[in-house]
């Protein structure tokens, strides 16, 4: 069942995470609960989970940005697409993709960005079958420390 995360899941999707790039669980520390809050207190940001047999299986996170151009409509912006191991290839994290689709659209949304840095050829193919392409955009990042 694919639906937007509860306020009591946030372990749950922290340990998700370790399959996406993080190597632990980060500690329950102020600033965590503080930017949990700021996240579920937003109407533009959406955690998105996948959950099969009471476990959250896979997840996409899906910002929603106000815009003054394109005729004053927002775009999408979606971040830490991940499935847990053990689940990819059952189409969970697409299910997440389009249900993000789904709240962009109904947001009138002009357009959706996904960035990844990944270069295996099987991912860049999985979010090319999702609907994303690479050619018409240059992304450039700045990494803040």
């Amino acid at each position: 069942m694919v639906r937007e995360i509860e306020a009591n899941e946030l372990g749950e999707l922290l340990e998700l995470y370790l399959h996406l790039h993080e190597k632990e669980v980060p500690p329950m520390t102020e600033t965590l609960e503080h930017t949990w809050e700021t996240i579920l207190n937003d109407p533009n940001h959406h955690i998105i989970v996948n959950v099969v047999d009471d476990k959250i299986v896979a997840s996409c996170v899906c910002v929603i940005i106000p815009n003054l151009t394109r005729g004053v409509r927002p775009y999408a912006f979606i971040e830490n697409v991940v499935t847990a191991s053990e689940y990819r290839g059952k189409g969970y994290a697409t299910e997440c993709l389009n249900f993000a689709r789904d709240l962009a659209i109904a947001e009138d949304c002009y357009k959706m960005m996904l960035l990844t840095g990944s270069k295996e050829e099987k991912t860049l193919n999985f979010y090319a079958r999702a609907g994303y392409n690479s050619t018409d955009k240059t992304a450039f990042i700045q990494w803040l420390e």
